[in-house]
């Protein structure tokens, strides 16, 4: 049976979380999307997860007794489930389709925005993708309006290019700081435009026409570069992980 397999769809029953809480139940989805033969989570995985230093922001240094606890709150509104898994040991999996009620690419969706917080549209389709196929903003459009009508997904910018947005799952004073980071702006149900999908129109020139291309080349190369070098260090993580794991293994079978 695949873990990450979405059941039935039923009533939503999510409600703002504290911070570590949200922290633990996007590593739980994530891990279970990006490395589905290592979940389950043990608590010690899901420490190392949770402070890992790619793909998350704000960084942070959490202890077994943090997350114990957040994993408590967590199970009590039924977002996670503990599971006894090899040698005894109690894991960790995540019950986001049913808690949030959404789909596996909502879900994708969802984890970044939990993992990062507020980001553009552009750079969420680049990171959501690395858990789900999005090939473009023409495809993750549909999926934040759908997320936006659940009330899942907040503008914190008026839709266009750029647009900024995060999730909905911040605590009252939380959300008011994070909208008040981006202008306090009020932002309706006008729905996202096109205009994410374009560059926006150059400036009129008189001579070297090409150079907008070469700036639009350049842009893409250097995100290129940053995706790759986040992507080299989640890697060198999750090894330390699977390391972290098979010690704690061998000290339980007393190896």
């Amino acid at each position: 049976m695949n873990p990450e397999a979405a059941p039935a769809p039923e009533g939503p029953r999510w409600h703002p979380l504290e911070r570590i809480e949200r922290r633990v139940l996007g590593v739980l989805v994530e891990k279970a999307k990006t490395t589905p033969d290592n979940y389950p989570l043990s608590l010690n995985a899901l420490v190392n997860g949770c402070n890992q230093k790619s793909n998350r922001f704000p960084q942070m240094q959490l202890d077994e007794e943090q997350v114990d606890s957040a994993l408590e709150s967590l199970r009590k509104v039924g977002a996670v489930a503990a599971i006894q898994g090899d040698g005894r040991v109690e894991k960790y999996r995540h019950l986001a389709y049913d808690w949030l009620g959404v789909d596996k690419r909502e879900l994708a969706v969802m984890a970044e925005l939990l993992l990062r917080g507020a980001q553009t549209i552009g750079e969420l389709r680049a990171r959501a993708a690395r858990m789900e196929p999005i090939s473009g903003i023409t495809e993750l459009r549909p999926l934040v309006e759908s997320l936006r009508q659940k009330k899942l997904i907040i503008l914190l910018t008026p839709p266009g290019r750029g647009c900024v947005l995060t999730h909905a799952l911040y605590q009252d004073q939380e959300l008011a700081k994070v909208r008040a980071e981006h202008g306090n702006v009020t932002v309706g149900d006008e729905p996202l435009t096109d205009e994410e999908d374009s560059p926006a129109p150059p400036p009129v020139r008189t001579a070297a026409p090409a150079a907008p291309a070469q700036v639009n080349h350049r842009e893409d190369s250097s995100d290129l570069k940053r995706e790759m070098a986040e992507l080299r260090e989640e890697l060198s993580e999750e090894i330390q992980n699977l390391r972290n794991e098979l010690d704690d293994l061998k000290r339980q079978l007393g190896v």
